[in-house]
């Protein structure tokens, strides 16, 4: 599956356009997690715990879409987007989108 942010592919051709797909995930913090990242925010820098939840969530998100895409038939999703969101406190959302095709 090839997945780009821009709307063409080079050296592709569009054949088809299915239309939007999508993935999502949402996640929470984990109060061992937190803990550890209060300290680390205390003295500054990087918070890998939350680096690697965050990580892991567009991961799953981007599978999401890709199967959706597949289960249309589509080889190929451009014009790629990710957008995050709070939920509500320690849970957010990452939403990936794009436009499924075929191309050539």
């Amino acid at each position: 599956m090839l997945i780009t942010t821009s709307d063409h592919i080079e050296g592709k051709r569009i054949a088809q356009t299915y239309g939007l797909v999508r993935g999502s995930a949402i996640r929470a913090r984990h109060v061992g997690r937190d803990i550890t990242a209060m300290l680390r925010n205390l003295i500054g820098g990087e918070i890998p715990e939350y680096s690697k939840l965050m990580g892991e969530s567009r991961e799953q998100a981007i599978q999401r879409m890709v199967a959706e895409a597949e289960a249309l038939g589509a080889n190929a999703i451009v014009g790629v987007r990710i957008a995050t969101s709070m939920i509500m406190s320690g849970a957010a959302e990452i939403l990936v989108y794009g436009t499924a095709v075929k191309v050539e």
